[in-house]
């Protein structure tokens, strides 16, 4: 696939900031200062201001002496790159990869995107003017490269699209800082008589690296496509992903439900392809106003049956608000494990309820009522009561070992054991009484002790005798005490879980 590139600069990103969140500064000069070295500086500064030779780096009195109206704001530091991780994670809803090219810049990997507006112009349209509508100045431009890009955008046409192969031809009029260089190298190079990429465009890469050093060959390479060049993108690309873009935005249930069905259908196909299924999946919604509507699933093993996926999105799609309309539809499997298709059996005939309408049903379960209504326990290899269990989201995992049956265990043990009072007379022996939740209960019948120890090589503390004991009403309880028994000093009793 052919790689393509959109660098967006935002010249005025912070005054364009304040101007969309200050409407009465709209059309006035204005910029942005912090002290530096006992004096104001201006940090940035907008179009009108700019249009009347105020620069960034000027001092604050110098540049009213230029405008008298100019308006000063203080700078926030951090503005810069909060605003750029927004608007980066706004673009997602154009390409899965969007990169920040600090202070003022987006680089979006649009490899493949394109056709999905209807071609390379149309997208970088549509873009442009959904920066300008929230307010946002932009210098646009595509190509091959980000360097080429990026020269472009700053030093070339604005909106411009450079076709597949042409970054040489593009660059050849650029200034030398079109690619990146550093100041000191600049300077040097102008010293020397050379201000274009054409004066150095021709010159052996090895004599470029002997006179020069390594950079100026790096970021030729780079903008020419000989060298790759990574970014990191603000969220990890998610390897199964579906993306539908609308023609016109859909601002009702059946359209959300007829995209969700073409992109589940089309995650489906590819993950039966790969003898994988989905445990979690999420569904999103990026609006027209910048907002983006998201609901996620979880199953209880992996699946890819499209039907049953869309009726556990179903139960949430009212939670949806489309507003002015959705633009753009993604599907993401975030989490994936290998499913291998069932062979079908052609001559018996299939006995009860198995393992896929179990792990369906408990699909239904957990979404419309919540996780916690359905919970799975397999054993561990542990004596000690609060280690010998473990919980599990899957039905395929198995567990290492069966269930120990030769002591009686409680259906519910509680989290963390509560104290209880307790009146036993003798050593060793059950209570006769104890009183939990100001409740008090009559033990009539009991069975006990059984001595249960610490692990020692995990932590060191007091032994438990566990008592299985039955109140007057028929409740079964299980107890324990702390230690060993001691007539001299106070024994502290707990009750750890319930029996059916």
């Amino acid at each position: 696939m052919q790689q393509r590139f959109v660098f967006i600069w935002l010249k005025y990103l912070k005054t364009d900031w304040f101007s969309i969140h200050k409407p009465e500064l709209s059309g006035k000069a204005f910029v942005l200062a912090t002290p530096q070295r006992g004096r104001m500086a201006i940090t940035a500064v907008n179009r009108e201001a700019m249009t009347q030779g105020i620069k960034v780096g000027m001092v604050v009195a110098d540049a009213r002496a230029i405008c008298p109206t100019l308006q000063v704001l203080d700078d926030r530091p951090d503005l810069s790159e909060k605003l750029l991780k927004s608007l980066g994670e706004w673009c997602l809803r154009y390409t899965p990869v969007v990169a920040i090219d600090s202070p003022d810049g987006l680089v979006l990997d649009i490899s493949g995107c394109a056709h999905l507006w209807g071609g390379e112009s149309t997208y970088l349209k549509a873009i442009k003017m959904s920066f300008k509508k929230q307010g946002y100045h932009t210098r646009m431009a595509m190509a091959d490269t980000i360097g080429a890009a990026w020269a472009i955008a700053h030093f070339g046409w604005e909106n411009a699209i450079i076709p597949p192969g042409e970054q040489n031809t593009a660059l050849l009029r650029l200034p030398l800082s079109a690619l990146r260089l550093s100041s000191d190298l600049l300077i040097l190079l102008q010293k020397l008589g050379l201000y274009k990429i054409a004066d150095i465009i021709h010159f052996p890469s090895a004599s470029l690296r002997r006179r020069f050093g390594n950079e100026i060959g790096i970021r030729l390479d780079q903008a020419l496509g000989h060298a790759l060049e990574n970014v990191q993108a603000i969220q990890p690309i998610q390897p199964y992903q579906e993306r539908l873009p609308c023609l016109e935005p859909i601002i009702n249930v059946r359209g959300i439900e007829i995209a969700l069905k073409k992109l589940l259908d089309g995650l489906c196909d590819r993950l039966e392809r790969e003898e994988k299924g989905l445990r979690t999946a999420c569904f999103m919604g990026y609006r027209v106003d910048g907002k983006i509507e998201k609901i996620e699933i979880e199953t209880s093993a992996a699946s890819r049956h499209s039907q049953h996926l869309f009726k556990l999105f179903e139960l949430k799609i009212a939670t949806m608000e489309p507003a002015l309309g959705i633009e753009l539809f993604t599907l993401e499997a975030k989490k994936v494990e290998h499913l291998v298709a069932e062979q079908e059996v052609l001559w018996i005939e299939r006995a009860g309820v198995g393992h896929v309408e179990v792990a369906e049903l408990l699909d239904k379960i957990k979404t419309k009522w919540g996780d916690h209504c359905v919970k799975r326990y397999i054993p561990e290899a542990h004596y000690w009561p609060e280690r010998s269990f473990k919980t599990t989201s899957s039905l395929q995992e198995m567990p290492g070992m069966e269930w120990s049956l030769i002591r009686p265990r409680p259906i519910r043990i509680l989290t963390k054991p509560e104290k209880i009072e307790v009146t036993a007379p003798v050593p060793d022996y059950p209570p006769m009484l104890f009183r939990y939740r100001g409740k008090v209960h009559t033990v009539k019948k009991a069975d006990g002790p059984e001595r249960i120890a610490h692990e020692w090589w995990l932590e060191d503390n007091e032994h438990r005798d566990y008592y299985c004991v039955e109140d007057a009403e028929g409740q079964r309880y299980w107890l324990f005490r702390v230690g060993h028994y001691n007539e001299g000093k106070l024994n502290i009793w707990y009750l750890h879980g319930f029996f059916a």
